[in-house]
Formats: structure tokens, sequence, C-alpha cells
């Protein structure tokens, strides 16, 4: 989470989905508001992680099309263009699960 407020990122949850998921723990959604800055926060939060965890996350999806994922098992983060995340809103398809944080 550090990562992406250093990276400016806006609008982030942080969503326990343990109730509603078999394959993760935990969503950390982030808006992005170019792609640029969508490669700028994946590379903060995998940098982070490895640091701090000494974990590797699988990166999938490219910036150009506005949505990127990272998987770290328990932890999913999806780091949006403010269009896509309007789109595919997540909060809402997942909305079993509860927020345990959100900062604007």
């Amino acid at each position: 989470m550090d990562a992406l407020e250093a990276k400016k990122g806006e609008n982030i949850l942080l969503m326990d989905i343990r109730t509603a998921s078999a394959f993760t723990d935990y969503f950390v959604i982030c808006t992005g508001t170019s792609h640029r800055m969508l490669d700028a926060l994946a590379e903060g939060v995998i940098e982070e992680v490895r640091k701090k965890l000494s974990l590797k996350g699988r990166r999938d999806g490219p910036a150009l099309a506005g949505w990127v994922v990272l998987d770290f098992g328990s932890v999913v983060v999806h780091l949006f263009a403010p269009q896509e995340r309007d789109f595919y809103r997540l909060e809402e398809l997942w909305g079993q699960g509860k927020v345990l944080l959100h900062l604007q």
C-alpha cells in the first residue's frame, strides 16, 4: 500500500474476500491516471513486496490495456485506468468481501 501511495495511486481499496473466494484472500484495487502511471505503480508494488517480504509476484496485462494484475498468491493487486475501473466495477462484483481500508 505504501508504494501505491508513494506513486500517487488514487482511490486505493483493500478488500478481504476470503469468504467469497477460493483463489486468494485479499484484493487491492487502485486507479492510475495514465498508462505510464500504471506501469510505475506496478513496478513500485513489485519492488516493495520483493524488498519487504522477499516475494516474487506475477504481473499480467499491459498498462496500455488499462488493467494490470499483480498476483502474490494470497493478495491480488488490480491496477486500473479510470475508465476500466468504472467498467469492471470489481468492488461491486466482489461485494460480499469486506472493505478493510479505503484511501481516497
